[in-house]
């Protein structure tokens, strides 16, 4: 009797160690690289884990004859029925073209980076204007040669250059606080579009590890670690425009890869006073396994790029025959800028369980803009040309601590970061100037030094299908300003603190579908010149908003997104870095409807559609005179990509901006646009052969534009009208690229 109870006993402990153990492994490609972010499912629980940067795994209350799905966008799916747990797995995926069956909806917070991943891989990025259109809703706009940072518009906001959208790339900030020429300027133009590997994006502020500029949302863009082959590629188009890239392995092992990327590109652009843009980038990048437990990647990069610009030119100059489209009203406008880059990453293994990853950064940077927006409106004798300049050091530590836990009815995981930025400009300019040559006036100068310290905790708890995920972030920061044109030196300082919680709900009801509700509360800083003037007061403008929305694949060939959000933004103050002068920016209210869609109806053939419906008013202004300039209501994107096995690929993609108001009362409107874009090649052994077409159908569109009050040498009166910047006409560039 007693023994048939000991019996029992160890039946019953061994059945419960069984039901309960854990197993590791690791997964490579057939190259036998590790793959990172691989999706781990198991088909007994739904249960789920992933892959970290050496492709290590581990997978708790895993019981023998459990079957675990193994799967990454870009590699064939694999199962894999566990015999013994004792021994680690070793899973090799195979390389095979995007195909949507491979996707599963998995429960984390920003499951909607699965459509940049699918962009990226069936119509790469190949221009640094592809790089921000990669995100759904996002539009762009391009206004001084080419060298100056993009406009951006999403969710029914004129970004300007960056002042509601946090960029980086690899972690490294791209929005310059306190900038020249306007708060948040996120100049992407360092990026060699080649490298990107992949894009993580997240809309609204609800991103506890995103702080500074998160309010529309955030992107962030990731290099390759490695490169699978070495290549040479030419690019030849219409208007003087060449482009020459070249991209080499240095080192290629299992537990070491460097490489170095560069490119130098030059275009007089369609303009009638050449643009004589050109530019230089140089990338590179090593990534190491020191051991088991730890990882360094060390990247470095420079570009310096100058430029021409005829600017912005008022309709009726247009109209009048004065000039033509691509004419200029003043033609001396241009800059030239320059940026250098090196950051550190370290990766440590500490546990099973619990990692830390730290990075450090060094920025220097030179910018120098000459713009003219009014012509001879406040001077009738030299015009009204400005000079914007600065030189700047950017400094800033990073580390977050994550750490995994598990329990018989809890599943989850929790982080702790700190981040820190320091930002210093010597002698930041705003001049009136004749023909880029003269200098007739400082209007201000002065250096700025901008602390920024933050720090946040997050968990994300998983209970059956629900995934919560409370977090809270804290910012502080430290403002001085000098002013140099004061008789005597005085440091303006002032210091402000913002507390950011954030609160999201996943239901995974199924691989297939996933439904959320997102909540939070973010922010965007103010120029240091506005928080001294201002001392202190509403210098941090918050942010609330929601999205709640799903994401479901309601076949194995379609991937649907639909969500409604709101957001709200409190008053604050604004430096126009064009005058020097300090506004108040209201209260403002935005709603709206995103919609993605992408369907794969044959294995080399992919539809994308994307569809955003926003809903813009100023809260505090009487009716009819509370709409925001230049927001966006409606903007619609879709596309058809080709990748076939043949070796043929190409796509055919339209944008469609609707015309909206340029001004608070609606009386002057900026036209939209229908635009067509396409572009074919044919790879063959080594050689890749292509062609691009922007503006397939020569539409005459407007780029650019907004409401000015202006005037011209021979009128006796100011106008205040559109004044534009044309979109490129009908242009065409070929390539031809060898790998090796």
């Amino acid at each position: 009797m007693k023994l048939t109870f000991f019996t029992l006993i160890l039946i019953a402990l061994n059945t419960s160690l069984s039901i309960a153990q854990t197993i590791t492994g690791t997964v490579v490609d057939e190259y036998e690289r590790p793959l990172q972010e691989v999706n781990i499912l198991s088909k007994a629980t739904d249960n789920h884990t992933h892959s970290d940067a050496k492709g290590n795994f581990v997978f708790e209350n895993i019981s023998v004859g459990d079957t675990l799905q193994f799967s990454h966008i870009g590699y064939q799916s694999q199962l894999f029925v566990i015999s013994d747990l004792k021994i680690p797995l070793y899973i090799i995926l195979k390389a095979t073209s995007i195909n949507l069956d491979e996707i599963i909806i998995k429960p984390q917070l920003n499951a909607l980076q699965l459509i940049t991943d699918i962009d990226i891989q069936t119509n790469p990025v190949n221009s640094s204007q592809d790089i921000l259109r990669k995100i759904p809703g996002l539009f762009i706009g391009q206004h001084a040669g080419g060298g100056k940072a993009e406009q951006i518009f999403l969710r029914g906001f004129d970004i300007d250059h960056g002042t509601d959208i946090s960029i980086s790339v690899d972690g490294l900030p791209v929005n310059m606080v306190s900038h020249a020429h306007g708060q948040g300027y996120a100049d992407l133009h360092f990026v060699i579009p080649e490298t990107i590997e992949k894009i993580d994006f997240g809309k609204g502020v609800y991103y506890e590890d995103k702080g500074n500029f998160t309010t529309v949302g955030y992107v962030d863009f990731n290099t390759k670690q490695k490169l699978d082959y070495n290549s040479i590629k030419l690019e030849v188009g219409q208007f003087d425009t060449y482009r020459l890239l070249g991209m080499f392995n240095l080192i290629n092992t299992n537990k070491n890869n460097a490489y170095i990327a560069t490119e130098f590109q030059s275009s007089d652009g369609a303009f009638e006073s050449p643009q004589n843009f050109n530019r230089i980038n140089i990338f590179g990048k090593y990534t190491g396994v020191i051991s088991d437990t730890d990882k360094i990647s060390i990247t470095a990069s420079h570009f310096t790029s100058k430029w021409d610009a005829s600017g912005q030119i008022p309709q009726r100059a247009v109209d009048s025959g004065l000039i033509s489209r691509f004419g200029a009203i003043d033609d001396t406008e241009g800059g030239n800028t320059s940026r250098s880059n090196l950051k550190i990453d370290y990766d440590k293994l500490i546990t099973k369980n619990s990692s830390l990853k730290s990075s450090v950064y060094l920025s220097q940077y030179d910018f120098e803009l000459f713009s003219n927006f009014t012509f001879f409106l406040e001077d009738p004798i030299n015009g009204d040309q400005i000079k914007q300049k600065e030189n700047r050091i950017i400094y800033g530590v990073n580390t977050e601590y994550n750490e995994s836990f598990s329990t018989s009815g809890l599943n989850g995981n929790w982080k702790l970061g700190i981040s820190l930025r320091n930002d210093q400009t010597n002698d930041t300019e705003l001049s009136h100037t004749l023909n880029r040559t003269k200098t007739l006036e400082q209007i201000k100068l002065g250096d700025i030094n901008e602390t920024n310290l933050g720090a946040y905790i997050a968990t994300d708890i998983y209970i059956n299908k629900w995934t919560f995920n409370p977090s809270l972030r804290v910012d502080y920061f430290d403002f001085q300003y000098n002013d140099v044109l004061l008789p005597t030196y005085k440091t303006q300082e002032e210091t402000k603190a913002i507390v950011s919680p954030k609160f999201n709900i996943f239901y995974n009801h199924s691989q297939k579908l996933q439904l959320y509700l997102k909540t939070g509360k973010g922010f965007h800083s103010n120029d240091t010149r506005v928080v001294v003037a201002e001392e202190g007061k509403k210098i941090l403008p918050a942010a609330y908003g929601f999205d709640a929305g799903f994401i479901w694949k309601p076949t194995p060939k379609m991937l649907f997104n639909i969500a409604y959000w709101y957001l709200y933004l409190e008053q604050g103050f604004v430096y126009v870095g064009d005058a020097g002068i300090v506004e108040p920016s209201g209260k403002t209210k935005r709603q709206g409807v995103d919609l993605s869609y992408r369907y794969q109806p044959l294995s080399w053939l992919f539809w994308s559609f994307d569809a955003n419906y926003t809903y813009a008013r100023s809260i505090d202004e009487a009716k009819e005179m509370d709409y925001i300039p230049l927001a966006p209501d409606f903007t619609l994107v879709s596309g058809f990509n080709i990748i076939h096995r043949s070796g043929i690929y190409g796509s055919l993609n339209m944008r469609y901006l609707d015309n909206r108001p340029a001004n608070e009362d609606n009386s002057i409107v900026a036209k939209g646009y229908t635009i067509f874009d396409l572009n074919a090649g044919y790879k063959w052994r080594r050689f890749n052969f292509g062609f691009q077409i922007q503006n397939l159908f020569d539409t005459d569109w407007n780029e650019t534009q907004f409401a000015t009050e202006s005037q011209l040498q021979n009128e006796t009166e100011p106008v205040e009208e559109i004044t534009f910047t044309p979109g490129t006409p009908f242009f065409i560039k070929t390539s031809i690229q060898f790998n090796f």
